[in-house]
C-alpha cells in the first residue's frame, strides 16, 4: 500500500480570503476537498490546477495536503488597480484571492496611479527566491469610477473579445448584401409559405424561422424549421471563420452583446429579416398525433419571412387579442395550428421524461449611464415554449440524421448526475416531504421529473427546481454520444443557432459534407472526428466563460440596484446555509447573506446533514427553504456582496390555497422593488473557506448556481440544452 506522501492528486486550488485554501480533486473517487494551509501552497495561485500529496491524517480531522507541483495556471492575464509607489508599482487584482503583482517602471505602459489596468503575468511567484509575481501593463482600461468600467473589467478578465480585427471587418464588408441568382437553383423554394420568425422584443439577429400546416384529412402535422445558412457565407478556414471559431459563441452581457460574427453578417445577410429573401438550411418534419416523427427532409432552401413576430405578439394572438389577430390575420391560422403541434410535442417530451426546470430568469433594465433602474422577470409562456419545442425537434432530427449516416458529429451531451448529488438531492427533497423514487445505480430523467411534479404549484417549487438544476451535470459538446439526460434524448445536437454558436455552424458544414454523398475512408473519418473533438472542447470552454461573464455582469448590476434599497425590508427564502451565514433570496432574484454573528439572540451552529443552523441555547432553527423577513443592511460593490439583517422568521401563510404571503411594504422615496422570482444569483462572500450547503455536498467559498438564460435558450437552462 502506498504511503500518503506517495499519492499525487490532481485538482483545482481555491484560495480563501484568509490565505489558506482547498483543492477539489478531479478524481471522482475522492469525494472531499483537500485542505491546504498557507504554508503548503508552493506558490500556486487561486484557480490553478495543481498536484497535491496527502499529509498524515490526524484522527477525526479532515484530509490535508501540500501542493507539490503546478500543472496549469488559471491566470496569465489579470485585471486590477494600478498603485504607483515611487519608481515601481503594484497591481491589486480584482480577484482578491490573488496577491499583488509587481510592475517595474519600464512596464507601466502609460498607466497612472489608481488606473484600472489589464496586466500580463510574466514571472510567477517563487518563494524559494523570495520573488513575487511580476507583470507588465498591456492596456489601461480607465479611471476608477468611469461609467462602464466594471463591466469592461469583467470582459477583459474573462478574455472575451471586443472589436473585430480590421482585416476581419474588411473581408466581411465584401460579403454581398443580396443573394446571387444562381443560388436559387438546387435549393428548395419556400418563399410562398407563411414562414415567420418569433423572437424577443430586443432581438436584432434572427437565425430561425418556422412554418406549420396540418395535413389534409389526417391527424398529422408538417413542421418546417428554417435556419440561417451561415455556412454558405462563412467558409471553413477563412478569416471570418477563424475569428468565429476563436470566439466560440456570442456573449449576451447585461449592457451589450459581443457577437460571434461581424454585424454585416449577423444582422445583415445571414439574419432572416422580414420580407427579404434569405438562404437557409431547412429541416422539414412530419409528426403524427402522438408526436412521432414520421418522415423528414433536410436540405438547403430559400425563404422570405412574412413577419417578424415577438413572443408578446404570439402570446396575445393565441390568447385571443382581437386587435393583433386583425393586424396579423394572414398568419393567425398558421400560429393556431402551430400551437396544436406544440402541445403534442411538449406532451411527448414530458412523457419520455424530459425535465422542465421552472426557474424564471431576470432582465436588468439600465439607463443611459448604465445604472440599473428596474429588474424584470422574463415571461416563459406558450409562445416561448412553441419555439423551444420546434427547435428541440429540429436538433434531434438532425442529430439522428447525421448519426444514421455515420458522420462524425459534435453532439450536445448531458451526462447523468453523480450518485452523491442524487443522494443529497433525495435527502433535501425528503425535508419537504417529497418522495424521490429512483434506482440507486441508475437514476432516470423521469425520476427527477416526477419529483419536481410533486411540488408543482407549491410555494417551494421554484426553490426546489433550482436545487435540482444545481444537482445536474453541465451540458457540453463532444464527439462521443452519451445522450442528453435533461432532455431524456438519446441523440442531440445544436443546429438551430449558427449565427451565435460555433458548434451549430460545424453541424451545418457536416450536413453539407453528407449531402455530397462522399463516403469517408476510415482514416478520413478518424481525422475529421479528432478535429471535431478539438472544436467541441474549445466551444465548451468558451461557453463556460460566456456564462460566467453573463452571470458576473448581472450580479454586478443586481448589487448596484440594491444599493438604492439599503435599510428597506423584504420577505425572502433561505437558499443556502453555511457555518458563517445564511443566504436569503428575494423574489426579485437578488441574494444576500445574514451573518451568523449578527444573529444576536443565540450562538448558532451548522447542522450539515440537515441544511439547518441551530441555536445552542434556545434551539431555534433556520432551515433551507424557510421564509424570513429581512432588512438590507449593506452592499459592497467591490466584493459583489449584499448583507441582510434578520427582522423576523415568517411562518408559511396560505393564500388562495397555495403560496406564501409576501408583503414588500411601502416605500416612500425609492422605487418599489420589482418582483421577478429568479432563482440562482449567487454573491460570493469572503469567509474562512467553510462549506455552504444548498444542494448536497457544498464547496468551500463556492456557490453552485443556475445559469442565466439568454436569447435562444428557450425554456430549459442554457447549461442543459
Amino acid at each position: 500500500m502506498k504511503k500518503d506522501s506517495e499519492i499525487k492528486i490532481v485538482g483545482r486550488l481555491q484560495v480563501t480570503g484568509k490565505g489558506f485554501g482547498f483543492v477539489t480533486p478531479f478524481a471522482e473517487d475522492i469525494k472531499e476537498d483537500i485542505f491546504i494551509s498557507r504554508h503548503d501552497m508552493a506558490d500556486a495561485m487561486n484557480g490553478d490546477v495543481v498536484y497535491v500529496e496527502f499529509l498524515p491524517q490526524r484522527r477525526g480531522q479532515r484530509r490535508e495536503g501540500r501542493v507539490v507541483g503546478i500543472e496549469r495556471r488559471k491566470y496569465t492575464k489579470i485585471v486590477g488597480v494600478f498603485v504607483k509607489t515611487g519608481n515601481f508599482a503594484f497591481v491589486e487584482p480584482d480577484d482578491k484571492h490573488i496577491e499583488d503583482i509587481y510592475i517595474p517602471k519600464q512596464d507601466f505602459n502609460g498607466a497612472k496611479h489608481l488606473d484600472k489596468v489589464f496586466v500580463e503575468i510574466v514571472v510567477y511567484p517563487d518563494s524559494s527566491q523570495r520573488r513575487k509575481a511580476e507583470g507588465k501593463v498591456l492596456e489601461v482600461l480607465g479611471k476608477l469610477g468611469d461609467v462602464g468600467l466594471e463591466i469592461l473589467s469583467i470582459i477583459k478578465q474573462k478574455d472575451l473579445p471586443l472589436a473585430f480585427p480590421k482585416e476581419v471587418l474588411a473581408v466581411a464588408k465584401k460579403v454581398p448584401e443580396r443573394i446571387k441568382q444562381n443560388e436559387y437553383k438546387n435549393r428548395l423554394d419556400r418563399r410562398n409559405r407563411m414562414i415567420v420568425t418569433v423572437d424577443g422584443e430586443d432581438a436584432k439577429d434572427f437565425d430561425d424561422a418556422i412554418w406549420v400546416q396540418k395535413v389534409a384529412g389526417k391527424q398529422e402535422w408538417d413542421l418546417g424549421v428554417y435556419i440561417a445558412d451561415v455556412s454558405y457565407y462563412v467558409k471553413e478556414k477563412d478569416i471570418i471563420d477563424e475569428e468565429a471559431q476563436k470566439r466560440g459563441t456570442s456573449v449576451y452581457l447585461v449592457d451589450r452583446v459581443l457577437p460571434m460574427l461581424p454585424e454585416r453578417l449577423c444582422n445583415g445577410i445571414c439574419s432572416l429579416n422580414e420580407n427579404v429573401d434569405r438562404l437557409v438550411m431547412a429541416c422539414e418534419m412530419r409528426f403524427d398525433a402522438k408526436g412521432k416523427l414520421l418522415e423528414y427532409k433536410i436540405a438547403p432552401a430559400v425563404i422570405c419571412s412574412k413577419h417578424r413576430l415577438t413572443y408578446n405578439i404570439v402570446r396575445n394572438i393565441l390568447a385571443g387579442d382581437k386587435k393583433l389577430k386583425n393586424k396579423y390575420a394572414d398568419c393567425v391560422p398558421m400560429l393556431q395550428t402551430a400551437n396544436e403541434l406544440r402541445k403534442i410535442l411538449h406532451a411527448t417530451r414530458v412523457e419520455r421524461g424530459s425535465i422542465n426546470f421552472e426557474i424564471p430568469e431576470v432582465k436588468v433594465i439600465l439607463d443611459e449611464q448604465l445604472h440599473p433602474v428596474e429588474i424584470k422577470q422574463r415571461v416563459q409562456g406558450d409562445a416561448e415554449n412553441l419555439i423551444e419545442e420546434f427547435m428541440l425537434a429540429a436538433n434531434e432530427c438532425v442529430a439522428k440524421h447525421l448519426t444514421a449516416n455515420h458522420y462524425p458529429t459534435v453532439y450536445r451531451v448531458h451526462d447523468k448526475p453523480k450518485e452523491e448529488k442524487i443522494r443529497d438531492l433525495a435527502n433535501l427533497l425528503a425535508m419537504f416531504h417529497v418522495v424521490f423514487k429512483h434506482s440507486k445505480d441508475d437514476v432516470k430523467p423521469k425520476d427527477v421529473q416526477q419529483a419536481l411534479n410533486t411540488v408543482k404549484g407549491k410555494p417551494e417549487e421554484k426553490f426546489i427546481s433550482s436545487v435540482a438544476l444545481r444537482s445536474m451535470c453541465q451540458a457540453v459538446y463532444q464527439t462521443e454520444n452519451i445522450g442528453h439526460f435533461g432532455l431524456a434524448s438519446p441523440c442531440y445536437v445544436h443546429f438551430t443557432s449558427p449565427i451565435r454558436r460555433y458548434p451549430d455552424l460545424l453541424i451545418h458544414r457536416l450536413l453539407r459534407m453528407q449531402f455530397s454523398k462522399k463516403k469517408l475512408k476510415t482514416t478520413e473519418f478518424l481525422a475529421l472526428k479528432e478535429k471535431m473533438q478539438e472544436f467541441a472542447e474549445h466551444s465548451s470552454q468558451r461557453e463556460r466563460l460566456a456564462i460566467e461573464a453573463e452571470r458576473a455582469t448581472t450580479e454586478l448590476k443586481l448589487c448596484e440596484y440594491m444599493q438604492e434599497h439599503v435599510g428597506e425590508e423584504y420577505d425572502g427564502i433561505i437558499s443556502g446555509v453555511t457555518n458563517f451565514g445564511i443566504f436569503v433570496q428575494l423574489p426579485n432574484g437578488v441574494e444576500g447573506m445574514i451573518r451568523l454573528e449578527n444573529l444576536r439572540d443565540d450562538y448558532y451552529e451548522l447542522q450539515e446533514g440537515h441544511y439547518t443552523v441551530v441555536g445552542l441555547r434556545k434551539h431555534k432553527q433556520y432551515r433551507l427553504g424557510d421564509n424570513l423577513r429581512i432588512k438590507v443592511l449593506s452592499v459592497n460593490i467591490e466584493e459583489i456582496t449584499i448583507d441582510f439583517d434578520l427582522v423576523e422568521k415568517r411562518e408559511k401563510v396560505k393564500k388562495n390555497g397555495k403560496g406564501f404571503k409576501n408583503n414588500f411594504g411601502k416605500q416612500k422615496s425609492k422605487p418599489r422593488l420589482q418582483s421577478s422570482g429568479k432563482v440562482g444569483v449567487r454573491h460570493r462572500v469572503k469567509g474562512d473557506g467553510s462549506k455552504k450547503f444548498a444542494a448536497g455536498k457544498g464547496k468551500p467559498e463556492r456557490r453552485l448556481r443556475t445559469s442565466n438564460k439568454k436569447r435562444g435558450s428557450r425554456g430549459l437552462s442554457a447549461a442543459h440544452q
